[in-house]
């Protein structure tokens, strides 16, 4: 499949004018000028484009990894809800920059615990559970104290 210059442009988000400056290095491979038009094939729904010799690594048409979910039951809570009346959640769920607690976590896809003596988390944990899966977070039902149930898929 064959697109036009503006068209490759939003494909990979760059102005139509850097796509014509590729095009007139020769740098998006199997590209022709049919009239006044060029003519890009597409790879996978993509240009492809060849690397340049100096200057910054390209940056169109990479996708950005989500970040590894880290669920860490705290074991200072667990001791604090014996002696205390209301339960505080124990369970964190750890997601970028995102911490939510809860006292039940659904995981969906596959996931690993993880035990690492040498090298703790941030907050001191040496055992946790990390997971992949890819998916929003859903509000969480608040109790008197703590919320109930963390889920994310």
């Amino acid at each position: 499949m064959f697109v036009g210059s503006t068209q490759a442009a939003r494909l990979m988000g760059i102005s139509a004018r850097r796509i014509r400056q590729l095009l007139s290095g020769g740098r998006i491979q199997g590209a022709f000028k049919a009239g006044k038009f060029w003519m890009i094939p597409l790879v996978e729904g993509m240009p492809l484009v060849s690397k340049g010799k100096r200057g910054p690594k390209a940056s169109w048409s990479r996708k950005k990894s989500s970040p590894v979910t880290i669920i860490h039951v705290n074991q200072h809570t667990i001791r604090q809800n014996q002696k205390q009346e209301y339960a505080a959640p124990v369970i964190s769920v750890k997601r970028g920059k995102e911490n939510i607690y809860g006292h039940e976590v659904e995981i969906h896809g596959p996931c690993r615990v993880v035990y690492r003596r040498d090298r703790p988390q941030s907050c001191g944990a040496r055992v946790w559970i990390e997971t992949l899966s890819t998916g929003q977070l859903p509000p969480l039902t608040p109790l008197k104290r703590g919320l109930e149930r963390a889920r994310f898929q």
